[in-house]
């Protein structure tokens, strides 16, 4: 069965080998924002041919055609996400890395009477919040 990234892939008119196939995959089932270095580690577990340069050069292709989503949370490190049709912000834990997805609604509305008082029509955001366990001793 295609990923949501591969579908998107063809319906832009990109070629799919089996390779980016599997790097599509790997991204497209992804609940953790990995890292290029990780998406090759998942991606040689189903197939051990493809190289770290196939990864690099297959995820860049993918955030130049908006399919995938980088992110810089701090850590020194470019991680990524499928681009959907729902918005959402990111709480990360800065002891483990772990990067929360969430949504709320207030801060929505928040966002846009701010631009508004300002002068301005929003047209897009992104909130990152950087957190800590409140039992984190």
């Amino acid at each position: 069965m295609a990923s949501r990234i591969e579908k998107l892939c063809v319906e832009k008119g990109m070629k799919m080998t089996g390779q980016r196939r599997v790097i599509a995959q790997v991204i497209s089932d992804a609940h953790d924002h990995p890292d290029t270095e990780e998406v090759y580690r998942r991606a040689a577990k189903i197939d051990p041919n493809i190289s770290i340069a196939t990864v690099y050069r297959t995820v860049r292709m993918f955030e130049e055609a908006a399919i995938v989503e980088k992110h810089d949370f701090g850590d020194g490190r470019a991680r990524y996400e499928e681009v959907t049709d729902t918005h959402h912000d990111h709480l990360i834990d800065i002891k483990s890395g772990k990067v929360v997805e969430f949504f709320n609604a207030e801060i929505e509305k928040l966002k846009e009477k701010i631009a508004k008082e300002l002068g301005y029509k929003l047209v897009d955001h992104r909130l990152e919040l950087y957190a800590v366990p409140l039992n984190d001793k």
